[in-house]
C-alpha cells in the first residue's frame, strides 16, 4: 500500500472552517492554505486493535462506572452499523463514545455547567463492530446544556462517536443527535453545515422495534464512512 492511497474527501460536504456564528471557529480556522500530506505506511497499518482490549462492560454505560447504584435518567439503547461506501459492514472497527449525563453535565475537570454530577455515570465507553459491522451500547439519554457561544445558546442532546480503523491515523469523529429535538435546528454548530441532508444523517431515529419493554427505548445510528451517503465527520477535512 503506497502513501496517500485513501479516497479523497469532498470538502463541499463540510462546513467552512471560518463560521463566525460558531465563535470558536474564528480562532481555530486556518489562516493559510491547507497542505496535503501523504500518509506513511506505519500511519495506515498500525497499531492494530485487538478484541482483548475491550472489557465486558465497556459498551454498557449503565454499568461501567456504577458505584452501587443506577444512573439517573432515561435508559436507552443505541445500535447500528458502520458501513463503507457500498453499504458493506466494516468489521473490527473500534468505536469510542462519550456524552454528558442526564442533566447535561460532562464528567470533566474543566466542566463549568452547574448541573450535578451523577455518581453512577461516567459518560464514556467503547466497543468493536462485529462481523457485519454492527455495534450496540446501553446508556442514559444525555441532557442539553448551555454553552458560552451566544447570549442563550444551548447544545442539543448528543453523543460523540470516534471511529478508528486499524491505525491511529484512521480516525473519524462525529456527533449523534436525537429525533425530534427542537434544539438541533437552533444550534450554531449545526448551522455551520451547509446541507440539510448532511444534518439529517446525524439524527438517530427512534427504533421501538429494538426497545426493551419497561426498560429502555432504542435509537438507530448507522455510520457511513464514505460516498454520497457519508456521515458528516468533524475532522474529515484534516484527517482520513
Amino acid at each position: 500500500m503506497s502513501g496517500g492511497s485513501f479516497f479523497q474527501r469532498d470538502r463541499n460536504w463540510h462546513p467552512a472552517a471560518y463560521t463566525p456564528g460558531y465563535k470558536t471557529s474564528v480562532t481555530r480556522s486556518p489562516q493559510k492554505a491547507p497542505i496535503s500530506l501523504d500518509n506513511t505506511v506505519s500511519e495506515m497499518t498500525g497499531p492494530v486493535f485487538g478484541h482483548d482490549l475491550i472489557g465486558e462492560t465497556d459498551n454498557d454505560l449503565l454499568r461501567n462506572f456504577a458505584h452501587g447504584g443506577e444512573p439517573i435518567g432515561q435508559r436507552i439503547i443505541v445500535h447500528g452499523r458502520v458501513l463503507d461506501e457500498t453499504g458493506r459492514g466494516v468489521p473490527g472497527a473500534l468505536l469510542e463514545f462519550w456524552q454528558a449525563n442526564a442533566g447535561g453535565r460532562y464528567r470533566h475537570k474543566k466542566e463549568t455547567y452547574l448541573a450535578p454530577l451523577d455518581p453512577n455515570f461516567g459518560g464514556c465507553g467503547r466497543t468493536l463492530t462485529d462481523a457485519d459491522g454492527s455495534y450496540r451500547l446501553r446508556t442514559i439519554k444525555p441532557g442539553a446544556y448551555p454553552w458560552p457561544n451566544g447570549v442563550n445558546d444551548w447544545r442539543p442532546a448528543h453523543i460523540h462517536f470516534s471511529v478508528f480503523g486499524h491505525g491511529f491515523a484512521q480516525r473519524l469523529i462525529t456527533q449523534m443527535y436525537f429525533e425530534g429535538d427542537p434544539l438541533i435546528w437552533r444550534c450554531p454548530i449545526v448551522a455551520t453545515i451547509p446541507d440539510r441532508a448532511a444534518v439529517e444523517r446525524l439524527i438517530a431515529p427512534l427504533d421501538m422495534n429494538n426497545a426493551v419493554p419497561m426498560d429502555s427505548r432504542a435509537y438507530r445510528f448507522d455510520i457511513v464512512l464514505r460516498g454520497r451517503r457519508s456521515t458528516l465527520f468533524e475532522n474529515r477535512t484534516e484527517g482520513n
